[in-house]
């Protein structure tokens, strides 16, 4: 879906008129009145950058927080890995915060995210299958039975490259006979009105893992997916991600501790 300019400055009007704590933009710098109205309520504004030239335009026009999204995260991503992304973004946009996005899935990559310069975690596909999530009982079941290579980076779904659970759509786009997809918005535009059958089909009762429906169905996750076992409370999912964070790290520190006793 797209907006005009006089429907976007209602959209965030909307979003500014609660109690919203942090405005972030997923795709393209915030323009300098999305920033400016943000700011005169005192809420930060954020922006993702899959590239080092993405966080300095960011940086640039006022952007408060920067999220470096790397090629393991889900939606709209690039093509650079966390352990090279992250401390660039870090070193080019310095004192800026940077929050680390892209498979962080549990307390272990929270760990590595700082270690690797970033002051904290930016997740989106961990909470798809917890309780509160909006997704019907077998679309979560989907994901479930999903590993970490049951992703697809295809332009197919948005005409942008985003990461997508891996279906029969993904993989037909993906042969070299097919056509290429259509840019942004028009690729989008194309299937809306199967996908919407698509959607309402996984929802019907009695729909189940051999329907034409659940082959076809699709949802942007990053390829910590194979990490997704169980659902969770989101309560849970926090709490488990600081305890495991919190025991590596102090396994770390034995294991410092040990080498200064050498």
């Amino acid at each position: 879906m797209r907006y005009s300019a006089k429907e976007t400055r209602s959209v965030i009007d909307i979003a500014l008129a609660h109690k919203t704590r942090f405005l972030v933009s997923a795709l393209g710098t915030p323009p300098d009145y999305v920033i400016q109205a943000a700011h005169a309520k005192g809420v930060p504004v954020g922006a993702l950058a899959g590239q080092k030239k993405h966080a300095l335009r960011h940086q640039a026009a006022g952007v408060d927080v920067i999220i470096a999204q790397s090629y393991e995260a889900g939606g709209h991503t690039g093509d650079i890995g966390g352990m090279v992304l992250i401390p660039e973004i870090v070193a080019a946009i310095a004192p800026t915060p940077v929050l680390a996005a892209g498979g962080v899935m549990g307390g272990r990559q929270m760990a590595a995210a700082l270690a690797l310069g970033a002051q904290g975690v930016w997740c989106g596909s961990v909470w798809l299958t917890t309780v509160e999530s909006e997704l019907e009982r077998l679309a979560k079941e989907k994901l479930l039975a999903a590993d970490t290579r049951d992703t697809a980076r295809s332009r197919s779904l948005t005409g942008k490259h985003a990461r997508f659970l891996k279906s029969l759509w993904t993989e037909e786009w993906d042969r070299p006979d097919t056509p290429d997809p259509l840019p942004a918005p028009l690729q989008p535009m194309l299937y809306s009105r199967m996908m919407r059958r698509v959607n309402r089909a996984m929802r019907a009762p009695g729909a189940s893992a051999e329907s034409g429906a659940y082959q076809l169905y699709s949802y942007p996750v990053g390829q910590g997916v194979g990490q997704m076992n169980t659902i969770r409370s989101a309560r849970e999912v926090v709490r488990e991600m600081v305890t495991d964070y919190v025991g590596t790290v102090m396994k770390l520190n034995d294991e410092l501790g040990k080498g200064e006793g050498k």
